[in-house]
């Protein structure tokens, strides 16, 4: 019993994270290079960035003429130059093996940096093993060679930066991951809301440009040519998926998913839980009331209530506001392929942590999702199990808070009950 204690005892306590996180991270490692070496590379977008890639050191630069075998170029700018430097690396994208081994490099640093974050939030070692044992997130990173893979990496990286403090280089760095796929615009609310509070108004809207001027700097070599064309694919709003291809929304049968009712309806949804979120939990470090919040934006507090203020906006705020809002975008997008699980499974550990639920439950609802996740093609089950997963975790955060005092996070939360 001494024995079992001690053991419940390490898995509750956030500072042996400090020892547990290398050794997983070494655990990783070893299954990552297992991966490469065994497993057989699936060829789904690899080919059709190469030939992207190729046209752009043609010369071309409208973004409207630029394709692959799978389509138009439909990511912002970033992803061009990243590619680009892979393309040169890897012998004109043809040595996919080196491919292989610098995605499973990015795996693992993108999963250091999660765990970095969810040290800084204090999150407790028995949520860890969560971040690793992924089937469907190997994949994504060694097998497939998507670009989510560097746009999530710089998106936890913004996430650390700000735990740190380190506001303006957050914010940067946010900005080149939104040029490599406008996904982490679903996090900009929160993104809004933390610096608001953090930094102030006045050095929010600072923020706010710099993080346009990137996106202006990143496109330049192609506005000069086609403006819209470049904002049209890169950042197309408009783009109509396939139903054959969702994972999500399968179950609620083609006729409703392509309808533009149900497009409206999502779209509702989505507006109505960030205002929600926003206005009963992301604004709490100010300690004001809705009206009081849109008063101190055209009549900033002193010096001394914003350092009050920015010191409310801890990491674990940081972390789960963030996360929180991204995960809100998934569950209220009309489809989501594959790929995006890339934005789901290092987010939702915390988010079930930050729930409150039992720790079995925490582990029962994480393996219904990375289930539904592996099921090729989706079926009206597991698109519904994709769906309710990421529902319980969006109800449950909001709920599993509700306790915090204002900007919360300093209080002791009870991790198992």
């Amino acid at each position: 019993m001494d024995l079992f204690q001690k053991c419940l005892n390490i898995a509750k306590d956030p500072w042996h994270t400090r020892w547990i996180c290398p050794l997983l991270l070494l655990a990783d490692a070893g299954l990552t290079a297992l991966i490469v070496w065994k497993v057989p590379y699936t060829e789904i977008d690899w080919t059709a960035y190469v030939e992207q890639v190729t046209q752009y050191l043609a010369g071309e630069r409208d973004y409207t003429k630029i394709q692959g075998g799978t389509g138009p170029l439909v990511y912002p700018a970033a992803h061009v130059y990243i590619y680009q430097i892979l393309y040169r690396v890897t012998d004109q994208g043809t040595d996919i093996p080196f491919a292989q081994i610098i995605f499973g490099i990015l795996y693992l640093m993108t999963l250091a940096v999660v765990m970095a974050c969810y040290r800084n939030a204090k999150i407790p070692p028995y949520v860890f093993p969560m971040l690793i044992l992924s089937k469907r997130m190997h994949s994504i990173f060694t097998l497939r060679l998507f670009n989510d893979c560097f746009a999530i990496f710089f998106f936890f990286v913004a996430i650390y930066c700000y735990q740190k403090r380190w506001w303006m280089v957050g914010s940067a760095i946010y900005s080149i991951g939104l040029g490599v796929k406008m996904s982490l615009l679903l996090a900009l609310p929160a993104v809004g809301v933390v610096l608001l509070q953090a930094v102030g108004v006045g050095n929010a809207i600072v923020h706010a440009s710099v993080i346009a001027l990137i996106q202006v700097l990143l496109s330049l070599p192609f506005t000069l040519h086609n403006p819209h064309g470049y904002l049209s694919r890169a950042f197309e709003f408009t783009r109509q998926f396939f139903f054959k291809w969702t994972v999500n929304w399968r179950f609620v049968g083609e006729e409703t998913f392509l309808s533009k009712r149900f497009a409206l309806s999502l779209l509702a949804a989505h507006v109505s839980l960030l205002v929600l979120f926003a206005t009963t939990r992301w604004l709490k470090p100010s300690k004001q009331s809705i009206p009081g919040v849109i008063m101190s934006i055209f009549s900033p507090p002193s010096e001394a209530k914003q350092a009050q203020m920015s010191a409310r906006v801890t990491p674990r705020f940081i972390l789960i506001t963030i996360l929180s809002a991204n995960a809100i975008g998934m569950l209220c997008a009309r489809s989501l392929h594959y790929q995006f699980y890339s934005w789901i499974v290092w987010a939702t550990p915390a988010l079930l942590w930050r729930a409150g639920y039992h720790p079995a439950l925490q582990y029962a609802l994480w393996g219904a999702q990375e289930y539904a996740w592996n099921v090729f093609p989706s079926t009206n089950f597991s698109s519904m199990v994709v769906v309710q997963v990421l529902g319980a975790t969006v109800v449950g955060v909001w709920y599993g808070t509700r306790r915090e005092m204002a900007g919360g996070l300093a209080g002791k939360h009870q991790h198992v009950e």
